[in-house]
């Protein structure tokens, strides 16, 4: 199908704009992936907010100049990494952290039972939240300068009055400004959906290095396990569009009563 003029500007930097993201040299893109680039753009730029519903499939195609298929393989992809969701006779919005089904997207720490939602929701208690300086190492996990300006969160989850993750999180102070202990305590959905809500912030990938590690006193005390117990360590990056990282988060699991689960494809 021809496209309009006015959209062959934005279909060309959507190829290079795609052609950076997969860090390849220049190359053809297949239409439908052009306008995944596009709608992904609006996204980034906040177009569409998170639990928004987002234009139909006609209406983008309209936009776009191309074919309601085209805009519909698009939207499939988006759908499939969870960055928008589909709702039987309502629509497609965009994916939000609120969402049952996506609000422990990255948390793979399973009950042996393999119902995460048998436990209900995981007991929250803030050990620490202060502003500092970066670390050189966090710094660099961050896209950040040395000395810039992060917060630094350490929480205990429980689950059924079980202490079972001690978490370290960084996060960049410029987006973040106005967040406090108290905030996070009084809070009562995901952390996730808090960045969203009131900061704007989506976080929509993760990475992860997992080592077997040894529970010091500091973490055995507060996790209620002898010195030495086996932890599972989970070091995890998350970004939020454009593969820029947002948060920092270290993690000692227990899995006496849970163990980590991946799925591989």
């Amino acid at each position: 199908m021809a496209i309009a003029p006015s959209s062959f500007t934005d279909i060309a930097a959507a190829a290079s704009a795609a052609s950076a993201l997969a860090g390849a040299t220049p190359a053809f893109s297949p239409l439908y992936q052009q306008i995944k680039v596009l709608i992904l753009k609006s996204l980034q730029a906040g177009e569409w907010k998170p639990g928004e519903l987002i234009p139909s499939e006609m209406d983008l195609a309209a936009r776009f100049r191309v074919s309601q298929g085209t805009v519909r393989k698009a939207i499939d992809e988006l759908a499939a990494e969870n960055l928008v969701m589909r709702h039987q006779g309502k629509g497609t919005f965009v994916a939000t952290h609120a969402e049952q089904q996506v609000q422990y997207r990255f948390l793979r720490l399973m009950p042996d039972n393999g119902d995460i939602n048998s436990e209900g929701p995981a007991e929250r208690q803030i050990i620490d939240c202060k502003r500092l300086r970066a670390p050189a190492d966090i710094a660099r996990s961050l896209a950040l300068r040395t000395g810039d300006a992060v917060l630094q969160l350490r929480r205990v989850l429980a689950f059924q009055g079980t202490p079972t993750i001690l978490e370290d999180v960084w996060l960049p102070g410029g987006p973040f400004k106005g967040l406090t202990a108290e905030r996070l305590a009084d809070y009562r959905g995901p952390m996730y959906a808090l960045f969203e809500t009131e900061f704007g912030v989506r976080m929509v990938r993760a990475e992860e290095n997992i080592r077997a590690v040894a529970a010091d006193a500091a973490s055995a005390e507060l996790l209620k396990v002898p010195v030495g117990e086996p932890l599972l360590s989970v070091e995890r990056t998350a970004y939020t569009y454009n593969d820029l990282p947002m948060e920092l988060r270290r993690g000692l699991y227990r899995t006496d009563t849970h163990h980590y689960k991946n799925e591989l494809s």
